[in-house]
């Protein structure tokens, strides 16, 4: 008899994946269409909600193809997404402004009014300080275009909006999971209900909010026309799915206490594995939200387009002018790893969009201690060690919000687990093993996973990782490594707070 099969995507910045996956777990197929960003200055950052759902219908189609299988083979299709952002959406369920990514940087201004009016409210509920988030985001949209405001009906993030067409579903069906909650700036995060007192500190109609839901729950059904665009069967089950992050912790089997994500993509995201809320009321920094697995938690913290600045590295500075034979990222890696043999190497600052994790949305990057002995190496390695220092600071609050949890390993994914140097490099700043997945397809698998539980496939979330995952390879810092990077978190510590004081005076 047939396996089932499970479909998940993941709409990222670059891109929707999809991915096909049998009850068993093995991938079946995986496809990529690509995204479209506008891009025009003045840190705008958007998308057209519409080709979103273009390019998953087309990645869905595309796998079914490529897997020769029989569209009535297809249980369910779980959707993972872009976090941060928002999409307006009217009272017919489409879209009434462009996707509002989290790469955006125009609600700035109202991140300081939310952060000096009720930071710390708003951080007690929700989990995470405003940053360039849902609330903030939702202050521009009504001050800024105030008649656009007045016709949304609800805010709903890609994943979401891409659910509902799919199902032909009217802004009456708008839902957000509760895996986003905390980066709403108007949750009871703890409770996964709407906090009317924060709604009215800022004006927002609480009516414009979606309702909110558990990632398993079936949201709908395809419709005819969505389904012969995916190459699927109408009918077919669609779950509510979750955020991208989410979406990734649970495909690395992030399933219990202690268990730690690096997600090494176009956002780099360091992130542990609680059985409780709290929230980073001193550093406000680690946002906490809430696990795909009910009872779970994970506080997190990442740097805003860090997973970009290898592939700007790669293109700007190390193929700048070269008119034959591109230096692959590969080749870089071999580049640094020479270069961390010989000599010192400038701190990195990895923060070109602006430090979200605590919220510093004027800082921008920077290279310190350079002199001509530096090679691009160099300058290569320090991008690399910018990142995985980045997280010691996050793991350095980790514990200090959670005392008594016992860290067990890291467990990686995404483009930049490919690279043995910089696993290698994470694992001396955070001083545990780094774990790569075998056969993982990233936040796709999570979806597909929530899918199967949401159908009735599997009992748990749990259960179907404990079956669909293997370890792969295990990378660990040298002593002398751990001693190195011990000493540098410091010096990159303090550097933050000497450039963060130098921005904010720039700009004042």
């Amino acid at each position: 008899m047939a396996e089932n099969v499970l479909v998940g995507v993941d709409i990222g910045t670059q891109g929707s994946k999809a991915v096909l996956f049998s009850e068993s777990g093995r991938c079946l197929a995986a496809t990529v269409r690509r995204s479209q960003l506008r891009q025009p200055g003045g840190g705008i950052v958007e998308e057209d909600p519409e080709y979103q759902v273009q390019t998953v219908c087309g990645a869905v189609k595309a796998c079914v193809k490529q897997a020769g299988i029989a569209r009535e083979s297809v249980a369910a299709l779980g959707i993972d997404g872009q976090m941060a952002g928002v999409i307006g959406v009217g009272r017919d369920g489409r879209n009434v402004t462009p996707y509002d990514s989290w790469l955006d940087a125009r609600c700035a201004p109202y991140i300081e009014r939310m952060q000096a009016q009720a930071g710390r409210r708003i951080l007690a509920q929700t989990g995470c300080a405003p940053s360039f988030n849902h609330g903030p985001k939702i202050l521009w949209w009504k001050h800024e275009h105030p008649r656009i405001y007045r016709s949304i009906s609800s805010f709903v993030q890609p994943g979401g909006y891409a659910v509902m067409r799919l199902c032909g579903l009217d802004s009456g069906a708008a839902f957000i999971d509760a895996t986003y909650l905390h980066f709403s700036g108007f949750a009871d995060n703890r409770r996964s209900r709407w906090d009317g007192d924060l709604c009215d500190e800022f004006g927002v109609d609480p009516s414009k909010l979606p309702r909110i839901v558990s990632p398993m729950e079936i949201i709908g059904e395809l419709t005819p026309r969505m389904a012969r665009s995916c190459g699927l069967r109408a009918g077919t089950p669609v779950v509510a799915g979750c955020g991208d992050t989410a979406a990734s912790f649970l495909a690395c089997g992030a399933t219990k206490e202690g268990i730690c994500v690096d997600v090494a993509g176009t956002a780099s995201v360091f992130a542990a594995t609680t059985g409780s809320f709290r929230a980073d009321r001193r550093h406000q920094t680690l946002a906490c939200g809430q696990a795909a697995t009910p009872g779970l938690w994970h506080p997190y913290a990442y740097i805003n387009g860090g997973g970009m600045n290898l592939e700007w590295f790669r293109r700007e500075l190390a193929n700048r002018g070269k008119e034959a034979g591109d230096v692959t990222l590969a080749q870089l890696n071999r580049m640094a790893e020479q270069s961390l043999a010989r000599g010192s190497t400038p701190l990195f600052v990895p923060h070109l969009s602006g430090r979200v994790c605590p919220s510093v949305p004027r800082l921008r990057g920077a290279w310190v201690g350079l002199d001509r002995s530096h090679t691009l190496g160099h300058l290569y390695l320090a991008v690399l060690e910018g990142g995985a220092l980045e997280y010691g600071l996050y793991r350095n609050i980790l514990m200090e919000l959670y005392p008594d949890l016992a860290l067990s390993e890291v467990r990686v994914t995404g483009g930049g687990q490919d690279s043995p140097l910089w696993n290698q490099i994470k694992s001396a700043v955070l001083e545990m093993p780094v774990m790569q997945l075998a056969h993982t397809e990233g936040a796709p698998m999570g979806a597909a996973m929530v899918a199967g539980v949401g159908v009735g496939l599997f009992k748990s979330l749990p259960a179907v990782a404990a079956k669909w995952l293997q370890k792969g390879t295990r990378h660990k810092g040298t002593a002398e490594m751990v001693r190195r990077y011990h000493a540098r978190l410091a010096q990159y510590e303090r550097l933050l707070g000497l450039l963060g004081h130098y921005f904010d005076e720039r700009n004042h």
